[in-house]
This record gives C-alpha cells, structure tokens and sequence, in this order.
C-alpha cells in the first residue's frame, strides 16, 4: 500500500469524497438535531446513513468509515466494509425493536422500514446493493493505491465489463424494485396499470 499523500491525484480525490460526505452527513445530523432532539436525530440520521449502506449499490455512504480506518489501520476497504454493513444492520435492528415509531419521521426511513420488514421481494435489493457495494469497494480501494488514473489496472483491465454487467442487472431489478416502492407508497400509479 503507498502512503497516502494530497498531493497524489487519486488520493486528493478520495479525500474531497471523504470530507464532502462527512459534512453533509453532520449538517443532516445538526438539522434533525434541532427539528427533533438529539437522541432522535441521531438515530435518523443513523438509519439514513444504513439506509445508502443497504440500499444503494455503490459504498459511498459506508466510505465515511472506510476511508479513515483505511488510513488509520492500513486495512483494506473490503473488509471494513463488512464492519459498515454489520453497523449499519445494528442500526437498523435497534431502530425496529426499540423505536420503530422513528421510522417513520422521513420518507427515507420510512421506505427503509417498508424495506426492513417485508423480505419478499424488498430484501432482494439489498443484496444486490451488496454486490454492487462490494465491487465499488474493490475498485475504490485502489484508487488509495495508485497515484494517478494511468496506473488503474484492474479498473482498466476489468472496469468496462464489471461496469456494464452490474449496472445492467443493477438496472433491471431497481426498477422493478422501486416500482413496487414507489406504488406502495402512493407516491405513483403501477406502470402496469396503464
């Protein structure tokens, strides 16, 4: 692994996503804060954040842990990502057992509950956030051991494939998914229907 260092193109780019996430992540936090209190706006905020871990196909939400225990502890972002997928399910299984009610306080956290507790089909798209999540992870981590895009190997040897496949199955079952979240929420008729 090579030392981490601003200078380095990839990495100045990493640290840009780092510091960028944190700070919205924060003020989202300073805004339920206020709006609730702090127990519960730490908790929405928490099922906020699980929700983009579980339920978005890319690990830009768990690269907030990522990242520093990255630099911290030299430990690839592969295997730090299951510690952000085990925290972000603890989370989330804190909020169903001892505050569902807090669910329902955002339309994302409520679409997190509706995803939480019914497995069929909704748990589907969690795990195939996980296998995008995980390939993003394996690409990401060697951003951090590169110093420029020239040296992306395995992004150019495999990039083009892993890309084309995951977003084509990523695709097809997001809009089936989120069709059916979309109609059980109200927010829109069934495309069937029509």
């Amino acid at each position: 692994m090579r030392p981490f260092q601003l200078t380095h193109r990839t990495h100045f780019e990493s640290a840009g996503k780092f510091i960028l996430g944190l700070a919205v992540l924060l003020g989202y936090f300073t805004y339920l804060w206020w709006k609730f209190d702090a127990k519960t706006g730490l908790l929405l905020a928490g099922l906020t954040w699980s929700f983009f871990v579980l339920c978005t196909p890319i690990a830009d939400a768990g690269f907030l842990l990522d990242f520093p225990i990255r630099l911290l502890f030299k430990v690839r972002m592969l295997l730090t990502e299951l510690f952000v997928w085990l925290l972000a399910a603890a989370i989330c299984a804190y909020g169903l057992f001892y505050a569902p009610e807090v669910f329902e306080k955002s339309l994302i956290t409520s679409v997190l509950h509706k995803i939480l507790i019914s497995p069929i089909p909704y748990w589907g798209l969690i795990g195939l956030c996980a296998v995008g999540t995980f390939m993003s992870v394996h690409l990401g981590d060697e951003m951090l051991d590169v110093i420029s895009h020239r040296d992306r190997q395995k992004f150019h040897s495999h990039g083009f494939w892993l890309r084309l496949i995951s977003f084509g199955a990523i695709l097809v079952f997001v809009l089936i998914g989120y069709e059916h979240l979309i109609v059980d929420l109200g927010v829109m008729p069934s495309i069937q229907n029509h």
